[in-house]
């Protein structure tokens, strides 16, 4: 992406200018149109990450058989939490690449242009 590396204050910017949900509809329109390549992306990358391997299906099994009910469902929510932070980290990175494949080909031209 041109203009990098971005300064703590810009991504800051950016990051307070999505929490507009105006500016952010747009955003979320683009990635519902491509949501089924990018979550075949997404679980190619956690796959490649070893995430869901034998060793993710041993923690699975770990948490859900904990005699302990409270034990048990900490585990598991520890395990949930783990979940959604490699994949909001993954999908971040795979958004991040798919930004800069976009800059690198330019806008896209109209008639008008």
């Amino acid at each position: 992406m041109t203009g990098g590396p971005y300064s703590d204050e810009q991504i800051d910017a950016a990051i307070e200018a999505l929490s507009d949900p105006e500016a952010f509809r747009e955003a979320e329109r683009q990635v519902a149109r491509a949501a089924p390549k990018l979550q075949r992306i997404l679980a190619e990358a956690l796959g490649a990450g070893g995430w869901f391997g034998e060793s993710h299906e041993a923690e699975v099994l770990k948490a859900a058989t904990t005699p302990d009910d409270e034990a048990r469902l900490a585990a598991v929510r520890t395990l949930l939490a783990e979940e959604a932070r490699m994949g909001m980290m993954v999908g971040v990175a795979v958004g991040w690449a798919l930004a800069e494949r976009l800059e690198q080909q330019g806008p896209e031209r109209t008639k008008e242009d």
